[in-house]
């Protein structure tokens, strides 16, 4: 007897600093090397389909900035309640669609500024005990450290701590780097990481993504 893959879909797209295409073969690899059958699309009128979407286990916006329809955001909304997981990082899910605020509620957060732009800082790890962090440890990343605004509702996973170096007044504010939550049947995973393909070489990086987006889709208990 055979056992139909779970499927996920990954829409890419949006403003191309962020490297959508890149990033979405990236995870694409991720995903089918864990056994799920992978949809990629280019276009947000993957949206459009109610039905559709409900039979994905996962959904990964990688669209930064840009803007749903009120279709669209609701279709995306409904299958994540109905139990559609939904998993991503940095700007193509935590910066898209700004004027969206159902859709940031589901996210559990915005994002706000990225004080210095790239450069070196430290992840804290915060939830050693689940399994999307047990055993990882923290690390330094070379990245845009995101100031977010963020639902106190969510479990973090992983916190920075701001330096005050390029904005003097945040010195020593906590800000979440990854988190969960769930929006109604389904679950949601979020990390901050993600401005540069290149960081998904560092090999807990690319374990954290790996492990968060496989929890979203239910493959990970």
């Amino acid at each position: 007897m055979t056992t139909t893959p779970a499927r996920a879909l990954i829409v890419s797209g949006g403003w191309p600093g962020h490297q959508p295409q890149k990033f979405a073969e990236i995870i694409q690899g991720m995903l089918e090397s864990a056994g799920l059958q992978v949809t990629a699309a280019d276009t947000l009128d993957a949206l459009n389909d109610s039905d559709a979407l409900r039979g994905y286990a996962l959904i990964v916006p990688n669209w930064t900035m840009g803007r749903l329809s009120d279709n669209q955001s609701k279709n995306l909304r409904d299958a994540v309640k109905a139990g559609t997981g939904l998993g991503g990082f940095h700007g193509g899910m935590g910066d898209a669609f700004r004027e969206d605020t159902a859709y940031q509620f589901m996210v559990g957060g915005q994002f706000a500024a990225h004080p210095g732009d790239v450069h070196r800082y430290h992840v804290d790890i915060s939830a050693t005990d689940h399994p999307i962090m047990r055993g990882l440890s923290g690390f330094d990343i070379e990245s845009e450290q995101y100031y977010m605004h963020v639902d106190p509702s969510n479990t973090v996973l992983a916190t920075t701590t701001f330096s005050g170096e390029h904005v003097a007044w945040i010195e020593g504010t906590v800000i979440p780097v990854a988190w969960i939550r769930p929006y109604g049947q389904g679950r949601v995973f979020y990390s901050s990481i993600g401005h540069d393909p290149r960081e998904f070489e560092h090999p807990t990086v690319a374990e954290l993504h790996r492990r968060g987006l496989l929890w979203a889709a239910g493959s990970l208990a």
